[in-house]
């Protein structure tokens, strides 16, 4: 597939970088693009003989699709396919993505999550033909499509049932999530936008684990995170298991933040939001490598998707460490300083610093708590002294004649669990006894 790339900005240069990105993650050829710094036209997007540039060149390059940049309304993309050759699509950037979260949905959530935004994309599209055939009472008003006012009423009832399901998912991963606490496993997510480096960081912080020796625990586990040079290479989540000082801690992948999404497509993917905002630490990555000002806007709308839910401590990585010099990185360190006051830099992809960010991982995470049990010998407290080392940091295991003292330090709810267990054996006991 062979496609034009078409940006409108206001002010300034046109950045096209990201939007040829995610063409050729979407799996596009991206032969040539038109760019025009203006105010938007209400019509065409770009101005009159722009357009007509734009249809010249789509013409001449012999192209399957025309990908704008910026986001088109009902009455723009069809005027645009007016001007261009016939056979040629005009989709926006918002389009794009949907076409690239639709080619990686994988789980039964994802392609929910893909259905929904489709969903909510399309409706005030069908919304503005139904408002313009009733004002006109003319069905097929400007081209637009014909009045299908039953369209309507069967995307909001399609809504309303995916929305149902994901609920009923969320409810499910909620709880995985607080069994994995109280079986003595700190959450850590990591996010931050597409190609900072989540997925190679995982990679390196993660134990060189199968799944199949967590397969009993936790069936979702992955044994590899992709780490490709591509847009959108995890559209799901990803979760592995780390080894953080004494603490065993489950790191999971989220899909990458991209710029100027609106409202309605962030919350169609809250339900993958979630395991960064339900997290017991967030991993901000940044690739250090952009320029400064990319960086620290990536930053204030990454802080203002996270604070929005999340209450958990957020580390900031400064990722790619290895594409600057050591003076570029303390300058950006410097002007960043406000978005970022203590960050981690790291080369994810040599594996340089790595080990001072697992220390900085586990200084942030929630303090465990020391206890010590005294439990009654009985045919049970060696399953709770078996679980206690699987689940919690032990110090001390003394056998005594008719009872076993256990020394160990864990989370909250495993101490808790384990106080619990060895009232019941000591129950127990006391009946039998």
């Amino acid at each position: 597939m062979r496609a034009l790339i078409a940006k409108r900005v206001d002010s300034g240069t046109p950045d096209t970088d990201e939007i040829r990105d995610l063409a050729e993650a979407a799996g596009y050829e991206v032969v040539g693009e038109v760019t025009q710094t203006r105010r938007a036209d209400p019509a065409l997007q770009l101005g009159e003989g722009k357009a007509s540039e734009l249809a010249r060149k789509a013409e001449f390059a012999d192209v399957t699709t025309v990908i704008f940049d910026n986001r088109l309304g009902p009455y723009q993309t069809y005027n645009l396919g007016q001007l261009l050759p016939d056979g040629v699509e005009v989709i926006d950037r918002f389009t794009l993505i949907l076409e690239i979260f639709g080619q990686r949905a994988q789980t039964r959530k994802a392609q929910l999550q893909v259905e929904l935004a489709e969903l909510r994309y399309e409706l005030p599209r069908v919304e503005a033909k139904v408002s313009l055939a009733k004002r006109d009472e003319h069905p097929g008003f400007m081209g637009l499509g014909e009045y299908d006012e039953s369209r309507e009423r069967d995307i909001k009832a399609r809504i309303s049932r995916i929305r149902d399901e994901l609920a009923q998912i969320e409810q499910t991963e909620e709880q995985r999530r607080e069994r994995r606490r109280a079986s003595g496993f700190d959450l850590v997510a990591l996010a931050g936008y597409t190609n900072a480096g989540k997925s190679t960081l995982l990679r390196q912080l993660a134990d060189d684990l199968e799944v199949e020796e967590n397969e009993g625990l936790h069936p979702d586990l992955e044994a590899t995170a992709e780490s490709e040079d591509q847009l959108f290479t995890t559209l799901g989540t990803t979760t592995r298991r780390a080894t953080v000082g004494s603490r065993d801690v489950l790191l999971t992948d989220t899909v990458g933040f991209v710029s100027d999404l609106p409202h309605w497509l962030v919350e169609s993917f809250k339900s993958t939001l979630d395991s960064v905002y339900r997290a017991d630490l967030v991993l901000l990555v940044v690739d250090v490598s952009e320029r400064v000002d990319e960086i620290h806007e990536k930053l204030v709308t990454s802080h203002d998707t996270l604070y929005e839910r999340n209450e958990a401590p957020i580390v900031t990585v400064l990722n790619k460490t290895d594409r600057v010099s050591e003076a570029e990185l303390e300058e950006k360190m410097e002007a960043l300083s406000a978005l970022a006051p203590n960050p981690v830099a790291v080369s994810a992809h040599e594996g340089a610093n790595v080990d001072a960010l697992l220390e900085r991982i586990d200084a942030e995470l929630p303090d465990w708590e020391e206890e010590r049990l005294m439990v009654p010998m009985t045919d049970e407290t060696m399953s709770l002294v078996s679980w206690i080392h699987d689940n919690a940091h032990v110090e001390d295991v003394t056998y005594g004649d008719d009872d076993v003292l256990i020394s160990f330090e864990a989370r909250p709810a495993v101490v808790s669990r384990a106080r619990d267990r060895a009232g019941e054996l000591g129950a127990a006991a006391a009946e039998s006894a």
